[in-house]
């Protein structure tokens, strides 16, 4: 009997595996926690509250725990002061993304909060991510790294066209899996990568090292995005922190979908409904959810995404044998376990 992603992940990994890898870094986050606080403070009254808005809404902080946990994985510090700074860049250039992306999904929720742009409008949330964009590179410009610069201009670009190529993909069922996977590593996998290399580069990796780490991270980022579109379509909104089903009722076709109309080209006509109509009404999300189940749909994602995760484990071998790799090592199924 096929199983759902939410069963098959707990094979995959023990119930305490977060608490181990982020319990490592626990020092580093809160310190990571007090700089994101320190830099969305401002003069301005509209930013200042925004900022603590964002920052209280929490999330996993996987992304800066990546740049701490690489840095000391090749033998520097992961708390001093420009890891702990740049890491916070990281997660404020995530930060913004969620909030362009709340924005152009017109999504009202995040992390069981409302969205930035329910709560303040979008032309608040438009500046607000805006600003955080520059804080970020102001910030990054204090580590005088013309590579660290660069890789962050780049990644910055990549994540633009990748929401840039995904509203051109909205409402269309043609979309293709080379198309999928283009924009999953422009708009996900990519700032994972840019993570892992800068966390190898401020600790002090060499050139194979810092190669070896960015294939970590594109790896990793692909898994997490593959198991989220799972979440997507499979999770409650509860433990979702957002509406479940919302990538259809939003015309983004994501992978379990492509992959079902491309099975049964039926089912074009029930998604165009439900992209017009705007809710599963007319085909229940439990019945996708059957039948992605039943045809095998579920189970072979599942095992594509721990097939990335693997690939991400093995980059990993160039690494001494530490309590941080093995925490990289255990990383990698935390993002495809999680349940939001």
């Amino acid at each position: 009997m096929s199983s759902t992603f939410a069963s098959t992940k707990k094979e995959i990994i023990s119930s305490d595996a977060a608490h181990k890898v982020f319990g490592l870094v626990a020092g580093e986050l809160a310190q990571i926690e007090t700089e994101f606080e320190r830099q969305v403070q401002s003069n301005i009254e509209v930013i200042r509250y925004l900022g603590d808005y964002l920052r209280s809404s929490g999330g996993k902080r996987v992304r800066p725990a990546l740049v701490v946990l690489m840095s000391y994985a090749v033998g520097g510090r992961g708390d001093s002061e420009n890891v702990i700074r740049v890491a916070t860049v990281m997660e404020m250039l995530h930060t913004a993304t969620l909030v362009h992306d709340d924005i152009l999904d017109n999504a009202d929720t995040r992390r069981n909060r409302p969205s930035v742009n329910a709560k303040f409008g979008n032309q608040a949330a438009v500046l607000m991510g805006d600003w955080l964009y520059m804080s970020a590179f102001e910030t990054s410009l204090r580590e005088r790294s013309l590579d660290i610069l660069e890789i962050l201009t780049k990644l910055t670009r990549k994540m633009t066209e990748g929401e840039l190529i995904q509203m051109t993909m909205i409402g269309r069922l043609d979309i293709t899996v080379t198309d999928y996977f283009d924009i999953l590593r422009r708009k996900t996998a990519y700032l994972f990568s840019s993570c892992c290399e800068i966390g190898a580069m401020l600790g002090g990796g060499r050139a194979e090292t810092q190669a070896a780490m960015r294939e970590y991270g594109l790896n990793l980022g692909v898994a997490f995005q593959l198991a989220d579109d799972l979440l997507d379509l499979t999770a409650e909104s509860e433990s979702l922190g957002k509406s479940a089903g919302a990538d259809l009722l939003q015309g983004k076709l994501t992978l379990p979908l492509i992959k079902l109309v491309s099975a049964d080209a039926s089912m074009k006509t029930v998604f165009e409904k439900i992209i017009e109509d705007g809710d599963y009404s007319s085909f229940p999300r439990s019945r996708i959810i059957e039948i992605l189940t039943s045809d095998g749909i579920v189970d072979s994602i599942t095992r594509e995404a721990v097939g990335y995760a693997t690939r991400a484990k093995k980059s990993l071998d160039v690494l001494p044998p530490t309590a941080y790799r093995s925490a990289l090592e255990e990383i990698s199924n935390f993002v495809i376990q999680r349940n939001a």
